[in-house]
């Protein structure tokens, strides 16, 4: 994958993210706030905890930083799968913010 592919899948993603935190905070589902910072995007859940996502562009990595650790994901056959596990991004992203969120969350497109 290109960098210029690596950034726009990234971004692609972090949009999706914002665009459903949106979504859920006009339907009242949960008081997720949110704070993009280029290729970091930090998730303010209900009780203080934090979820950060950070691009890695020299690694072309999308990182995920929650209670329960840190998370490292590469672009394989059209998903963000996790380096060590294979689990994919929006499933251990909902796995992690419902757990931090005290509530279920589903992030798929």
């Amino acid at each position: 994958m290109t960098d210029v592919e690596y950034l726009a899948k990234t971004r692609a993603m972090l949009d999706h993210i914002e665009a459903k935190i949106d979504e859920w905070l006009d339907s009242d589902v949960i008081d997720i706030d949110s704070h993009r910072s280029g290729g970091l995007l930090e998730l303010s859940l209900p009780g203080g905890s934090k979820i950060i996502l950070n691009t890695q562009a020299p690694l072309q990595e999308l990182w995920m930083a929650a209670r329960a650790g840190g998370f490292h994901f590469r672009f394989v056959d059209g998903l963000w799968l996790d380096t060590k596990t294979g689990a994919e991004f929006l499933s251990m992203l909902a796995a992690q913010a419902s757990a931090q969120g005290g509530k279920p969350l589903n992030f798929s497109v």
